[in-house]
């Protein structure tokens, strides 16, 4: 019998007003008072700003920078998963450029309890139609499939970042490599948060796996954001979600559902296109 996994997703809200610095400040205080947890989330470009695109380049961090070195600080203090959401990552000039020579992703981290940075993922799908992230960012290349070893298990974990979820065949994909719990951070404006809301539960039925969506609250550079921030289970159940403004989403979840959910309908069996060579359990 597997205990339940404590999860909390922390929906941010920012405006224009508020330096890179005071924010980290301000997010780092709030997950150090957070009730105790076995995974924490943090939304999309929560420092950088999701739509602070002529500031990116400036404020662009390296993996080893401040950001990253305070939210494995915090993991390691507070003992829990922390999904750190997404940075501008700024590439060091010896390394690996990216096939458009701009050294600059956004990119997601994964802190271990232990205040390892366990794994990171840069995003694949970017969001702008040609401005924005495809005009700055470098497209990240690779799926990022990770173990989570909880306390009462350990469960296989699929990354995607915000635009990402309007392509199902990445997660299809993740699947496929075993994941059986999603996780999404998001810039997702109030304008479409039917489609974010859809979308994952959408993402969570097809794959019959967990979905963690953390989005971010306010409003900046004029755009409103759409918060409701939500946990989606295998069977499309949404058992948490917030509203539009800032809060945390604080949930308990069975680890076995999953397991259950493919074993009662065994959908995932019956594809006749792609892989089929998804595990009943979900777990590892």
């Amino acid at each position: 019998m597997y205990s339940p996994v404590r999860v909390s997703l922390v929906q941010v809200a920012y405006g224009d007003s508020e330096s890179l610095a005071d924010r980290v400040e301000r997010i780092v205080r709030q997950l150090e008072d957070l009730p105790d947890a076995d995974l924490v989330v943090l939304p999309e470009l929560w420092a950088h700003g999701g739509f602070a695109s002529d500031t990116w380049a400036a404020e662009a961090e390296p993996l080893s920078g401040d950001t990253v070195r305070r939210l494995a600080a915090v993991a390691a203090r507070r003992g829990f998963w922390l999904h750190g959401g997404s940075l501008i990552e700024r590439a060091d000039e010896s390394t690996y450029q990216g096939p458009e020579g701009r050294g600059l992703w956004n990119t997601a981290m994964l802190f271990a309890p232990d205040g390892e940075l366990r794994t990171t993922y840069r995003k694949i799908h970017r969001f702008g139609f040609g401005d924005g992230e495809p005009r700055l960012l470098e497209a990240g290349d690779q799926l990022t499939v990770t173990n989570i070893d909880f306390p009462s298990a350990a469960i296989d974990v699929g990354l995607g970042t915000c635009y990402d979820l309007r392509f199902p065949e990445m997660f299809r994909s993740l699947t496929d490599e075993g994941s059986s719990m999603l996780i999404v951070p998001a810039a997702w404006p109030l304008e479409r948060v039917e489609h974010w809301r859809l979308l994952g539960r959408a993402r969570a039925v097809e794959n019959q796996s967990w979905m963690l969506q953390c989005n971010t609250a306010g409003t900046h550079r004029g755009v409103t954001m759409g918060g409701h921030s939500q946990v989606i289970a295998p069977t499309g159940e949404v058992v948490g979600m917030l509203g539009p403004d800032a809060g945390v989403l604080s949930v308990e979840i069975d680890l076995e559902l999953v397991m259950k959910t493919r074993n009662s309908f065994p959908v995932l069996q019956d594809r006749r296109l792609g892989s089929r060579t998804t595990a009943a359990t979900g777990l590892a």
